[in-house]
């Protein structure tokens, strides 16, 4: 896929791109949409195939911000940045990764406020802290910095809204003795993990990393399985929580479990696999309104004053919102997602 054929078939409203070759990174930067207002979405920092690959990724995980900050009432549009690494991060000298930070506050001054970022896989809230003093527009700065923290944690709690609000939809009252398999143990997965476990599920757990496999064996008991395996084991929540395109209509229509919810961007290939899925009864909770809840905790932080018990409320308002999009999907007849998507299109018409 050509990066003019990516460009060429999206929707949003402005995408731009820089190399640098001193560094070796390739920036991009894509605004979807602003009539909520001004665009905001995580800076995402790895490695790519291609720079087209990395255009691709920017513009849909920006089309997905936008539906997740129009379905959770927040007034900012849908961006994203990508940076593709020459090299995985860890590998990178202290001095390649500060000029790729400072290449990157660049970029964001270059768009006056249009755009606001914040951390994503590969960035932090230290990050954040040398964009934001660099005169970049980042939310998520460090508490040490004047910041909120890191999203992680009301990420994490707002998929647990969700798996609950979900099993309920697919006829099952609690966690307790349920197989819950969580795929990605980074901050917000291992969080989810440790919050299902608390509560008597029997947690599976597959990461790329060996060492947070082993955390996650030895605190939660959890049953570990290779990442190969993780969509042909049986479950009855399966908690997507690393990178995307998960989910395309073939693994749809064999996923064993019944319930799909979790912190993943663009869990799905294609809009068609939750059509898949809901032909074979699995309920999805579509990923913009399940991940939420670092959205919330940015923006109601950092934009709207809000506290955070106001925070954590709002969190637990996906449940509500959850209940709109299985209620439309059940009377329609249509995916939840296609619900999700619809609910959120409504907003942003009232708004333009």
């Amino acid at each position: 896929m050509s990066i003019d054929k990516v460009i060429g078939e999206w929707d949003g409203q402005l995408s731009c791109s820089r190399y640098d070759e001193a560094s070796g990174a390739f920036f991009t930067i894509a605004l979807h949409s602003l009539r909520l207002g001004p665009a905001a979405g995580g800076t995402r920092a790895m490695q790519y195939v291609g720079h087209d690959t990395a255009v691709d990724d920017a513009t849909r995980l920006a089309g997905a911000m936008t539906l997740k900050m129009a379905i959770a009432g927040l007034p900012m549009g849908g961006g994203k940045s990508v940076i593709a690494l020459p090299a995985p991060r860890h590998v990178l000298t202290e001095g390649q990764w500060q000029r790729i930070l400072e290449i990157h506050a660049e970029n964001l001054r270059a768009l006056n406020g249009s755009y606001w970022t914040g951390p994503d896989v590969g960035t932090a809230s230290v990050d954040m802290d040398v964009l934001h003093a660099a005169g970049g527009y980042a939310f998520g700065r460090s508490e040490e910095a004047g910041g909120p923290g890191s999203s992680a944690p009301e990420t994490a709690h707002g998929v647990h809204v969700a798996i609950h609000a979900s099993i309920r939809e697919a006829g099952f009252d609690d966690l307790s003795g349920r197989r819950v398999l969580v795929q990605g143990l980074g901050a917000v997965g291992y969080d989810v993990a440790a919050r299902v476990a608390a509560e008597g599920a029997h947690v599976i757990a597959t990461d790329v990393d060996p060492i947070r496999c082993e955390r996650a064996r030895t605190e939660l008991d959890a049953e570990i399985v290779a990442p190969r395996d993780v969509l042909s084991t049986p479950s009855d929540v399966f908690v997507p929580c690393a990178t995307g395109n998960v989910v395309d209509d073939a693994v749809a229509g064999t996923l064993p479990t019944q319930v799909v919810a979790g912190a993943a961007n663009n869990l799905l290939a294609r809009a068609t696999a939750a059509d898949a899925l809901a032909r074979r009864g699995v309920v999805l909770a579509p990923d913009f309104v399940a991940n939420g809840g670092g959205a919330i905790h940015l923006v109601g932080r950092e934009v709207l004053g809000w506290s955070a018990d106001q925070v954590a409320a709002h969190v637990e308002g996906i449940e509500g919102t959850l209940k709109e999009v299985f209620d439309l999907a059940r009377s329609e007849r249509i995916s939840t997602e296609h619900a999700a998507r619809r609910l959120a299109s409504e907003r942003l018409r009232i708004h333009v």
